[in-house]
């Protein structure tokens, strides 16, 4: 089986081709950059380098969220077009699924984490268990304080990552001190490669509902619900 997988869901840009168990191409930037133009073109790069046709994917894997509203309506927009043309099944991972993935050797929880602006963030809590990624606690919009104040209940070191951490570095230390590590900066990028492995068993989704998982409502969309409630 050929699988592609795609991420827009931050500013990291990524495309991978898993076939057979085998990762045989990626596609990564980590750059602020409008992913809406550059995403075609790389999957259509990687194709030709890996001597592969289009129609020879059978599956498309996108990371759904949380993440940039807009990134991940462009990631998924053209996966959903791509498994509607090709008449292929679709998938989706966890965006935070995806960058806990690349943290497999670390013995202690995984905490993923994107910036959700004023003091608060997304992420979840994982770890690996017999080499399988398995969830602790559930991903989450929360307040990076609140947070620090659940993980100190648990008995395990906990490794953030992502590139968003920094923002957030110093509430996280002040708050659980020895208990916290932090990831090196290349695993603190996603790789499509891992998406790719992530959902090759997992349920296709309707290629006509299937959505993106925000986590919290657009600002815009919040505002207009107070009015109207």
């Amino acid at each position: 089986m050929n699988i592609l997988a795609i991420d827009t869901s931050t500013n990291v840009l990524g495309v991978g081709i898993a076939s057979n168990e085998k990762i045989i191409g990626e596609y990564i930037t980590n750059i602020k950059r409008n992913h809406s133009t550059r995403v075609l073109p790389a999957i259509d790069f990687l194709l030709k380098d890996c001597g592969m046709d289009i129609k020879e994917i059978n599956k498309i894997i996108v990371a759904n969220g949380p993440g940039s509203y807009t990134g991940l309506r462009i990631g998924l927009t053209i996966g959903k077009t791509l498994a509607w043309t090709l008449n292929i099944p679709i998938v989706g991972v966890s965006s935070l699924k995806l960058m806990a993935a690349g943290a497999r050797y670390f013995d202690g929880y995984i905490s993923p984490v994107m910036d959700a602006r004023r003091g608060n963030i997304f992420t979840g809590l994982y770890e690996y268990k017999e080499g399988k990624l398995m969830q602790a606690v559930d991903d989450q919009h929360i307040p990076t304080e609140e947070w620090c104040k659940l993980l100190k209940t648990f008995d395990k070191p906990v490794l953030f990552l992502g590139n968003d951490v920094v923002i957030h570095e110093q509430v996280i230390v002040n708050q659980l001190a020895k208990q916290v590590q932090f990831a090196p900066i290349t695993v603190n990028i996603p790789k499509p490669g891992e998406l790719a492995l992530l959902a090759k068993d997992l349920k296709e989704e309707n290629v006509h509902s299937f959505a993106p998982n925000y986590l919290r409502l657009a600002e815009a969309e919040a505002k207009w619900r107070e009015k109207t409630n």
